[in-house]
């Protein structure tokens, strides 16, 4: 059938999720009134409680040091995040959530009702083949320098990759919590992420 290709059907639709992923960024503004970015810094922060540099941010998010600087003053504002020196170098300034600021990661972290409703038409199996394409996705990406490299299992020192090849339901295996585990276990952002070597 002429048309679009399998890829490029695929690419429009992730295009899509990723409209409805923002569009409920802006709906999910809060009593603080926060931007998305401001948002997932808030997520950043809360997703590994040390005290992080902007610049840091900055990677993470694949934005920009005046964009990011804006945000974190707004944030500062808003008592959401404190600015505290850094003890290993005093010029730099350190971010770290406040209680009000935890309080409202969680609130975010909590997944809006019509994706909540989206994701639970999926199933396992169907989580699985899209967390694994998605992370494939990402290494190439990250590969080719378009995306920052992000805390997934497929960037860790810790992942082992089809290290149990006759169980099909979990063939890989974290060496940080040495479990076995499968597809629909990948995780996008692990707070106990190292960078592999290389």
């Amino acid at each position: 059938m002429p048309g679009l290709s399998p890829s490029e059907q695929l690419l429009i639709g992730l295009s899509r999720l990723g409209q409805a992923v923002r569009l409920s960024a802006w709906h999910n503004a809060g009593p603080t009134k926060l931007t998305p970015l401001q948002s997932d810094i808030l997520l950043f922060l809360d997703g590994d409680r040390r005290p992080r540099r902007q610049g840091e941010i900055v990677s993470a998010l694949a934005s920009t040091a005046p964009t990011v600087s804006d945000a974190v003053r707004a944030l500062a504002g808003k008592r959401l995040v404190d600015r505290q020196r850094d003890p290993v170098d005093s010029r730099a300034i350190t971010l770290v959530l406040t209680e009000t600021g935890r309080t409202e990661a969680a609130r975010l972290a909590t997944i809006p009702e019509p994706l909540r409703a989206a994701l639970d038409g999926l199933g396992e199996e169907d989580v699985a083949a899209m967390l694994r394409g998605t992370t494939s996705m990402i290494r190439i990406l990250q590969q080719w320098h378009a995306i920052p490299v992000s805390r997934t299992c497929v960037t860790c020192r810790f992942y082992r990759p089809d290290a149990h090849p006759g169980d099909l339901r979990t063939p890989h295996h974290c060496a940080f919590v040495d479990a076995a585990f499968g597809d629909v276990d990948l995780r996008l952002d692990c707070p106990d992420h190292q960078t592999a070597d290389g």
